[in-house]
């Protein structure tokens, strides 16, 4: 275990160091042209904006199922009542999705995008902390938690500020985004997780994956149905699905006999 978080520890730097030396990846302007821009009922890029619901119920179905959690002496989703914190963070960064990228997807500029940007970054890196708690040691990825969080807040607004100076940079952005979830992979794959249907989360990289393969193509994927839906509003659906698993892991994950 200590070889493996040594291993993943360098393999940071490293990472962090090569976003840090790199040319800056400065956000690009047609990046806020997706392909469906229908109105309707008055609201603009109706369809991007609508699909933003399924965020706010995944996360609130989340956050229904930590609150019935917390205070039932007979649950078996967590070992203790500090284990809850992360996954309080994350649906909590996804119900602040749901508004953030409705806020975007209504006016589509660097401005607004800062607020859907600002909750994947918390969620990203609660989700770490969650597996690190999970598959390392509670009181590691409770540790972490706040320092986690506040990097990923912190890529995000540097990445904003110098936008705003006219140099953008994103790559901090992008090492919290896609970083974090290879750490995710790996950690999974190297670490046991205390609980059942740990396996799950696989599930959950993988929806999150095709997510942003539809969010790629969005123009042909709006072609290709006859202008009926656009790849963009496909990725909601998709990582909104994937964050359910989350929920759905959660609800029916009980202790490891081995780990009690």
């Amino acid at each position: 275990m200590h070889r493996i978080l040594w291993m993943l520890s360098g393999l940071s730097i490293i990472v962090v160091g090569a976003a840090a030396m790199l040319p800056p990846i400065a956000q690009p302007i047609e990046y806020h042209q997706f392909a469906d821009q229908r109105n309707f009922l008055n609201i603009p890029n109706f369809y991007n904006v609508v699909s933003n619901l399924a965020f706010l119920l995944s996360g609130a179905a989340g956050w229904l199922f930590l609150l019935r959690a917390y205070h039932s002496p007979a649950q078996t989703a967590f070992r203790s009542k500090a284990e809850f914190s992360p996954y309080w963070v994350l649906f909590f960064s996804v119900i602040a999705s749901a508004f953030g990228s409705i806020f975007y997807h209504w006016v589509p500029d660097n401005d607004y995008l800062l607020w859907d940007r600002l909750p994947i970054a918390i969620g990203v890196t609660a989700l770490l902390a969650a597996t690190l708690a999970e598959r390392v040691g509670a009181v590691l990825g409770l540790w972490l938690l706040p320092m986690l969080t506040a990097l990923g807040i912190w890529s995000v607004l540097h990445w904003y500020w110098t936008e705003q100076a006219g140099a953008g940079n994103l790559n901090f952005y992008i090492v919290t985004q896609f970083y974090s979830i290879l750490l995710i992979v790996l950690l999974s794959g190297f670490c046991q997780s205390r609980y059942t249907h740990a396996n799950y989360i696989y599930q959950v990289i993988g929806l999150y994956a095709v997510a942003k393969l539809a969010e790629m193509l969005d123009m042909q994927i709006y072609h290709f149905t006859s202008q009926l839906i656009s790849g963009h509003t496909i990725k909601h659906l998709l990582a909104a699905f994937a964050v359910y698993r989350i929920v759905r892991m959660l609800q029916i994950r009980a202790f490891l006999p081995e780990s009690i």
